[in-house]
């Protein structure tokens, strides 16, 4: 189908009950919905918006265009929940209906102020040349439940000199005052985040683009986030536009970290490496919080952008990752998933296996969503590996390979192709005999914890219904592979 612009960008308000049916009768057919991830009721789900714990509660948002599998005129949907596993519907949160926000209510975060919730957000209007114009907007969700959005934009357009790639506000206290960061691009098409600063949370002067030492890095930088970790200041961005090096940047785009120190009054943050967050296929967009025991918690979006998925014939795309905690380990951003997973955890099965020079179908295990921890030992085999959702011509492999020493991702054979332009294997460097994998498996997608988080995969997969089984393998020698598997509700 294609669409046009007049479909693209209409309200939920301008939906009739009969529309909405049929989407949510289309969408209870897909074979690919998940079982314990957060996904759209139908359409499409992207950015993770406003993640905090308020009122005792944690509160996300995200990106949603309601009336199928495509980008549109976007609004926040919004989830509450206690322990970050079992998640409320609130339904619709931030609708456009101002002009400076005619064409979608764009990505932002929160921030808690004398009981309320300040929600900013970036408001996209395209003019009748359909030349992009984009404000930083702010809507208050108060302690009844009630959200009233400021008429005008909190900050009207970028500075000179900075195009209308301009999105995504970043607010966090710090000292005395409010900050923002905000996601931008120079009219050289360099990315790049401008600081503002605020004692109010209304009122916003502009004071500099923000100095790094990635000054020519990528064409955009969306989805700021900034927190403190362990003594350390930590940048997080999704920038646009990097080219692939070794094993990283393999996809269209990417989402990582600085590390490094952060000092307002100069409007300086002291960036070192860029390490990509996630090794895997599907991961763009992430945002954190802190847990009120001092946990800092992220969620991504299972997903990129400027990519179609095989849900996509099915009126719904996309979904949200586990949500993990952050830790810092010998300058590394480590991701372990959050430990209230266990609450889910239902009847458990456990193999040790011993596999020379052969591949096994397990009768006992089967590919069903819930959490895995497998450990792969290469005794004398040079290459070893598992294999979920195996089906007469599907597969998804997890490999080590000792000999060329590396750890990979394989989706060559997955199922519906997603993307192959960017290529079916994702790998990192590794040379040891010995690798512990927590693998997270739903209806469509896999999560994959390489040695309690030292590197996550995070991959959607579109394979038959059928494709069910679990395969394990070993070349050249001997591997002993032993799984655990605890089943999801």
């Amino acid at each position: 189908m294609s669409w046009t612009n007049e479909q693209r960008y209409r309200p939920i308000t301008d939906a009739k009950d009969e529309e909405l049916a049929q989407l949510e009768a289309k969408v209870a057919k897909s074979t690919w919905r998940q079982k314990y991830h957060i996904q759209p009721n139908y359409g499409l789900l992207n950015d993770p918006n406003g993640f905090c714990y308020y009122h005792g509660k944690y509160h996300l948002f995200y990106q949603w265009f309601p009336f199928g599998a495509v980008h549109g005129m976007k609004h926040w949907y919004h989830l509450t929940s206690t322990d970050l596993i079992e998640w409320k519907d609130e339904g619709v949160a931030l609708i456009p209906e101002y002009r400076h926000e005619s064409h979608g209510i764009f990505s932002g975060t929160t921030l808690v102020k004398e009981d309320q919730l300040y929600l900013f957000y970036t408001g996209n209007h395209r003019n009748s040349a359909w030349e992009r114009r984009s404000s930083q907007c702010l809507a208050v969700l108060s302690s009844d439940g009630t959200i009233e959005k400021m008429p005008e934009p909190i900050i009207n357009e970028p500075p000179k000199k900075y195009t209308h790639n301009f999105r995504d506000p970043k607010v966090f206290k710090k000292g005395d005052h409010y900050y923002m960061l905000v996601g931008a691009q120079r009219e050289a098409l360099e990315g790049c985040l401008l600081l503002y600063m605020s004692d109010d949370l209304k009122k916003w002067e502009f004071k500099q683009e923000l100095k790094t030492n990635h000054e020519s890095f990528g064409f955009m930088w969306e989805c700021p986030d900034y927190f403190s970790l362990q003594g350390k200041d930590v940048l997080l961005l999704s920038p646009q536009g990097l080219k692939p090096q070794g094993n990283d940047f393999q996809n269209i785009y990417h989402s990582g970290v600085f590390i490094g120190e952060f000092n307002e009054e100069k409007g300086v943050f002291d960036t070192q490496d860029f390490q990509e967050l996630d090794k895997g296929f599907d991961f763009y967009a992430p945002q954190t919080t802190q847990a009120p025991d001092g946990r800092q918690i992220l969620i991504g979006w299972m997903g990129l952008p400027d990519t179609t998925y095989p849900s996509d014939g099915d009126s719904w795309a996309n979904c949200l990752t586990i949500p993990r905690e952050l830790s810092i380990k010998n300058g590394k951003i480590q991701q372990k998933p959050i430990r209230e997973l266990k609450q889910k955890r239902t009847s458990e099965n456990h193999q040790h296996l011993e596999i020379a020079n052969d591949r096994q179908r397990l009768t006992t295990l089967f590919s069903e969503p819930g959490e895995y921890q497998i450990t792969i030992n290469l005794e004398t085999a040079t290459r070893a590996g598992i294999a979920f959702r195996v089906g007469e011509e599907e597969e998804t492999i997890c490999l080590l390979d000792k000999a060329a020493e590396y750890f990979c991702l394989d989706r060559t054979h997955s199922g519906q192709p997603v993307a192959t332009d960017y290529g079916t294997v994702r790998k990192i460097a590794y040379n040891q005999s010995v690798i512990h994998l927590t693998v997270f498996l739903d209806q469509s997608s896999l999560e994959i914890f390489v040695n309690d988080g030292e590197a996550v995969f995070s991959s959607r997969i579109f394979p038959e219904k059928d494709s069910r089984f679990i395969e394990i393998f070993a070349e050249n020698g001997v591997a002993q592979i032993e799984i655990k598997q605890w089943l999801y509700e």
